[in-house]
């Protein structure tokens, strides 16, 4: 490993791209620092705090702590992700967009222009949603001050939300610096090292709940659970992450001309996690609108039949023993996980089309005929596979959830974030390895 970083810094090429990719990730993190002008920081660290929520965490968690700060990084990247997700739904069902998505690198230049577009639009609705808001609650004192002026309030709110879309514009613009001349990945990266940044803090708490009480002995027990339940969770997502299933393609011998064509041998990989981490954030944002939306309306706590559903939806109250009820609310959660990997995987692979290009190269699946049985099959597999994927990705998200219900160990890097990590990891190394060996270089992988 070591050996193949020291190749990795030798060729300049690759040396100058991690460069760059280093700096941008330190401008982000020192933006990340930067306040928004206009508005009381103190006075939403402290609203912060007393949300129990696991909505805000979850959003803190993804903007590496900004939301906190309140940071002209507030909003970070999860406009664009935002965006990207709903194109990319949007290019199933608009045809306009499919063909677009067919026409080569012109259209997808288009795509991601669309993108940034809409990234914008919702950037800015965020922030007009955020900036009115807390601005009520007094995270802009000019809001709550009688005496100033409409005019005044109408230009620090506005002041305010430009700060904030000016502040996730410019990330995704670092983030497609570093696709085109860092090391690739860029939003993904971008999104990584947010996460990162808030696992000191994490570690922190989990040693001054279970490690600094205890006695030396317990405390170094503690230490050792602590450690063998992290890196038991990264080693599954990473099996995760690269199991696959590789179903044989035989193609036909055919007469092109003279000469005689076909015959070889191939295979289509379909992996096991078809949907990634996908199905993971959409059930978490989902979960989290209840929470968050009573949040800004000031409707929680109190009892009654509301305050318990309420309950339900807040990730924090599940695996509870004195509170058995509101693990209800993870059947649901699981629910949504099984739904939306089956989802989204359906509009990513189409069996009928990849059974369509099949027969028209003349390729067939040993045993099975082309056409409609080639389909279904693909179809059997694929489901299977989702199943055993989305059954995974549960016991990734599970086990910081249920350590955090009976024991009361919360982070912000749970299940979610470690597989955002561990994937965004894996694929920036096997893309450094494949530069790497285009150089007769070992690669990071094959060590």
């Amino acid at each position: 490993m070591f050996e193949t970083l020291r190749n990795a810094f030798k060729i300049k090429d690759i040396r100058k791209k991690l460069f760059f990719t280093f700096m941008m990730l330190i401008v982000v993190r020192l933006g990340s620092q930067l306040p928004v002008p206009g508005v009381d920081r103190t006075f939403f660290s402290e609203w912060f705090a007393s949300q129990t929520g696991e909505a805000f965490n979850f959003f803190n968690a993804f903007t590496g702590g900004s939301f906190e700060q309140m940071s002209i990084f507030a909003l970070n990247i999860t406009p664009y992700i935002t965006s990207s997700i709903i194109i990319q739904l949007l290019t199933i069902a608009i045809p306009k967009l499919e063909e677009m998505h067919r026409d080569g690198e012109d259209g997808r230049k288009k795509i991601t222009a669309i993108t940034r577009y809409v990234t914008v639009g919702l950037a800015l609705l965020e922030g007009t949603a955020m900036a009115i808001g807390f601005g009520n609650q007094g995270l802009i004192p000019v809001m709550s001050d009688s005496s100033a002026g409409f005019l005044v309030k109408a230009g620090t709110v506005i002041e305010v939300v430009a700060a904030l879309t000016a502040g996730s514009t410019f990330l995704m613009w670092v983030g497609e610096r570093i696709t085109e001349k860092g090391v690739g990945n860029g939003i993904s990266i971008v999104l990584m090292i947010n996460i990162l940044s808030r696992i000191p803090s994490d570690m922190y708490t989990l040693f001054e709940q279970f490690v600094a009480p205890q006695t030396i002995a317990k405390g170094a027990l503690a230490a050792v659970i602590i450690l063998a339940i992290i890196v038991i969770t990264i080693v599954l997502v990473i099996v995760l992450n690269d199991a696959q299933r590789k179903i044989p393609v035989q193609y036909a011998k055919k007469m092109q001309g003279r000469k005689l064509v076909g015959g070889q041998s191939s295979f289509i990989p379909l992996k096991v996690n078809t949907a990634g981490v996908i199905p993971v954030i959409f059930a978490s944002s989902l979960m989290s609108m209840p929470t968050m939306i009573a949040s800004f309306a000031g409707a929680t706590g109190g009892t009654g039949v509301g305050a318990t559903i309420l309950g339900m939806f807040n990730q924090n109250n599940w695996f509870n023993p004195s509170q058995p009820i509101y693990t209800i609310g993870f059947i649901l959660y699981a629910v949504l996980n099984v739904f939306f990997a089956y989802f989204y995987t359906s509009i990513t692979f189409n069996p009928i089309e990849v059974a369509d290009n099949m027969k028209k190269q003349g390729g067939f699946i040993p045993g099975i005929r082309p056409g409609k049985p080639t389909q279904d099959y693909l179809n059997k597999i694929l489901n299977n596979l989702i199943f055993i994927g989305v059954c995974g990705l549960l016991i990734v998200v599970t086990i910081p959830l249920f350590f955090n219900g009976v024991f009361g160990a919360y982070v912000s890097f749970g299940g979610t974030s470690i597989i955002i990590i561990v994937g965004v990891i894996l694929e920036t190394l096997k893309q450094i390895e494949s530069q790497m060996l285009v150089r007769n270089y070992k690669g990071f992988l094959s060590e």
